[in-house]
């Protein structure tokens, strides 16, 4: 039952959405519940990082089934996903009805810097166990050059998976 109040509090207060949620997903997964490591939670999102689809998702499912099998995985996916459906099918009209609202517009302008904050502490927070020599700091600020020039995501990083396979072993 944890893990799917845990999740659901990730879905819940995942404003900002996919990456957004990495920090409130490390909160509880790490820190409250201590479901998995920071080097665990690393490579849960390497992994899911790697995968199409929206990261709470395929997190919720892989940290789900690496703590309590597959009733883990469904209960980490339930707990994610109905906050949202729920909260979106509530106010979807509201929101749709209300674009001009000054008040709506404001409140969504300041989300947004606040999901940066988020994600500039997720940064701060796991690069000690992300980047752990020379290499890793090598292949972080080539990841970062190569979204500066506009490469895709996915190249970047199935290359970077790539040149983990040959030459990080």
């Amino acid at each position: 039952m944890d893990i799917a109040l845990g999740w659901g509090r990730v879905g819940l207060f995942g404003f900002g959405g996919g990456p957004g949620m990495i920090p409130l997903m490390q909160v509880e997964c790490v820190e409250t519940h201590q479901w998995v490591s920071d080097q665990q939670f690393l490579d849960a999102i390497a992994a899911s990082s790697a995968l199409p689809g929206p990261i709470a998702v395929k997190m919720s499912i892989l940290i789900g089934a690496q703590t309590a099998g597959v009733p883990g995985a469904l209960a980490a996916l339930f707990g994610v996903m109905v906050p949202a459906v729920a909260l979106i099918s509530m106010v979807s009209g509201v929101l749709l009805s209300q674009r001009q609202n000054p008040v709506l517009n404001g409140a969504m302008r300041a989300v947004q810097p606040a999901v940066i904050g988020l994600l500039a502490w997720t940064v701060i927070s796991l690069a000690p166990d992300g980047i752990r020599n020379f290499s890793g700091a090598l292949i972080a600020v080539a990841a970062l050059v190569a979204l500066l020039l506009k490469v895709h995501p996915a190249l970047v990083i199935l290359t970077a998976m790539s040149l983990g396979a040959l030459f990080l072993r």
